[in-house]
């Protein structure tokens, strides 16, 4: 719950492994050998107020960090979590050697328009909706993928 709708003014945090909604799919992870070295989260009033300088941090932390893959998400179906997801994502594969991808639902519909020709969006259901398990799948998929340079043909059907 921290940062979350919520709680909108929460500052940019970071805690060390994978907390929140990272236990949905951290068996996913484990199955690609990956390791979560870090979540960081914001609300979302204290991002839009705060949105140049936020995206700068995170990008600072991901190079600090030196991870290979940012997950940005899973947003289901709330609109502000896309759209900032969209934004920290642009910016992390704009200024540094990381990649990103977003995971979201198709009821964000206006962010995914938006973005999904400079980001990677996985699909997923709305919050509630059924597919979650396999979409938890199809987003381990997509991160081995990006690490390991591949095209975006070895999955495109499970990104918008």
């Amino acid at each position: 719950g921290a940062g979350g709708k919520e709680r909108p003014n929460v500052p940019l945090a970071i805690e060390k492994g994978g907390i929140g909604s990272y236990h949905m799919f951290e068996k996913n992870l484990k199955d690609i050998d990956a390791t979560v070295l870090a979540t960081m989260y914001v609300g979302n009033g204290y991002f839009f107020d705060n949105e140049e300088e936020v995206t700068r941090k995170i990008a600072a932390m991901t190079e600090k960090l030196k991870a290979d893959v940012i997950l940005c998400g899973p947003c289901f179906d709330y609109q502000d979590y896309a759209k900032m997801s969209a934004i920290v994502a642009k910016t992390i594969e704009e200024t540094t050697d990381a990649k990103a991808i977003v995971m979201c639902s198709k009821e964000n519909e206006e962010t995914i328009n938006t973005y999904k020709d400079e980001v990677t969006i996985v699909k997923m259901p709305k919050k509630g909706g059924t597919g979650l398990k396999e979409s938890f799948s199809n987003m381990t998929h997509v991160l081995k993928a990006k690490h390991e340079g591949e095209s975006k043909d070895s999955y495109a059907s499970f990104v918008y």
